[in-house]
């Protein structure tokens, strides 16, 4: 393995090193539209993170982080305009936060030698890395987060939902319709009925569906939503009285803007999610006495702690980890693309790693490969207390049921590589 040098090799270098440009990573937000209460807080997580770094640490490996954002409004086109207007900077990594953004990047990140991190989104089958060399989507998918799910019904059931009736509310788009395959597919193997309730964009108008809900009476309804969709469908449940430990979302309508506008009927919601909740971690000590305290938030600083800039934190870490190795590895601080995507390739985050970032227990345990840009696919599942207003794990991360999955991965992806002419990445 060449991702060996280690800190003190790196500060040798430094020393001998004229002052280098700014590392850049591109964020790609949306502050503004109907998904603005999740864009808001994944976008100060994200940029909050690289100024405790900039201002903690002087940076990484000595070189200042610099976060350009640009503004989407989740709009495709506008995606990727801000991605052609950016990637000229030094771009080392893009997070689209839009699997439509994504999967429009795709070849062109390729091409331009740039990794995407689509972190539990995006084109789900770029977990294979022997098709899609330059898209990441580690620790977890959209189908390792539907057999998550379908794997806590089953817990909840004493392993048997046969018979079981599991209603999919969806937000009527590429994103939505993700898990559509994986749930028909473990509907399959269990023996449940599904039934699939799309919601058009924003989701604002749900009347329908609920009283579809209301008339079928499912044992389970999922929620694979975003934005305004999600409060909205939390409302519809209370005014029909659905039980909401009976309703469980992705773990992209699991936030605190998606359960506190139904206050006290949205207790006992659930959704899975792939990082911790909550601000008990060291790391957000620092992040209140060096950036909130300071002055230098990228926001309000009201954010510390919600579900979407842990997201937000979460993601930034990984790339920032990802950046350390690449200096390390080539023995320089100026990384370009190319570096960031071979060292993103061989991330290899234990928890000792964590710890030592002040991010103990924080996610998962996990080692990227050429084979496999999609890491181990576990799914931890949490639930909402409206009284204290705050959620909890409810599980530990567990393993999603890859005998499933990973055949839909490798349908997809080689679809793909034969629609696209793709030769094997991995030698």
């Amino acid at each position: 393995m060449k991702y060996k040098l280690g800190t003190m090799a790196v500060a040798a270098m430094m020393a001998a090193s004229p002052v280098m440009a700014d590392l850049v990573f591109p964020s790609l937000s949306y502050r503004t539209g109907p998904y603005a209460a999740g864009g808001i807080p994944f976008a100060d997580g994200y940029a909050d993170y690289f100024t405790l770094l900039n201002e903690r640490d002087g940076g990484i490996g000595g070189v200042k982080a610099n976060v350009i954002e640009c503004e989407t409004a989740y709009n495709t086109e506008k995606g990727v305009e801000c991605y052609e207007s950016t990637k000229g900077e030094g771009a080392l990594i893009y997070q689209p936060l839009s699997t439509g953004i994504t999967y429009q990047l795709i070849p062109k990140a390729t091409v331009d030698d740039i990794p995407i991190h689509s972190m539990g989104y995006g084109r789900t089958s770029a977990a294979n890395g022997n098709v899609f060399s330059h898209v990441f989507n580690y620790p977890g998918n959209y189908w390792n987060a539907a057999s998550g799910i379908i794997n806590h019904l089953l817990e909840i059931n004493g392993g048997d939902i046969k018979g079981k009736k599991v209603a999919l509310v969806y937000h009527n788009s590429a994103y939505g319709k993700e898990p559509i395959r994986t749930l028909e597919e473990l509907a399959k193997k269990h023996g449940f009925e599904l039934s699939l309730l799309p919601v058009d964009h924003p989701g604002q108008e749900q009347k329908s569906q609920w009283l579809q809900i209301r008339r079928e009476k499912p044992d389970n309804v999922v929620m694979w939503g975003w934005g305004v969709m999600n409060q909205v469908a939390i409302q519809e449940a209370a005014n029909i009285r659905y039980p909401m430990d009976q309703f469980i979302g992705v773990w992209w309508s699991g936030a605190q803007h998606d359960v506190l506008p139904a206050g006290d009927a949205a207790n006992g919601y659930k959704a899975v999610t792939f990082h911790a909740v909550g601000d008990d971690y060291p790391v957000f000590d620092d992040i209140r006495k060096y950036v909130v305290d300071a002055g230098k938030a990228a926001g309000a600083g009201d954010q510390v702690g919600t579900v979407l800039y842990n997201r937000g934190l979460y993601a930034a870490m990984l790339a920032a980890e990802a950046a350390k190795d690449a200096q390390a590895a080539n023995g320089v601080t100026d990384i370009t693309g190319g570096m960031m995507r071979d060292a993103m390739e061989n991330l290899n985050i234990t928890e000792e790693r964590m710890a030592a970032l002040g991010m103990p227990n924080f996610g998962p345990s996990f080692q990227v490969s050429c084979e496999n840009h999609g890491g181990p696919g576990l799914v931890a599942v949490g639930q909402w207390d409206a009284t204290a207003k705050e959620w909890s794990l409810i599980s530990e991360f567990k393993e999603s049921d890859m005998e499933i999955i990973q055949p839909l991965i490798d349908e997809d992806s080689a679809a793909f590589a034969a629609e696209n002419n793709i030769e094997p990445n991995c030698k």
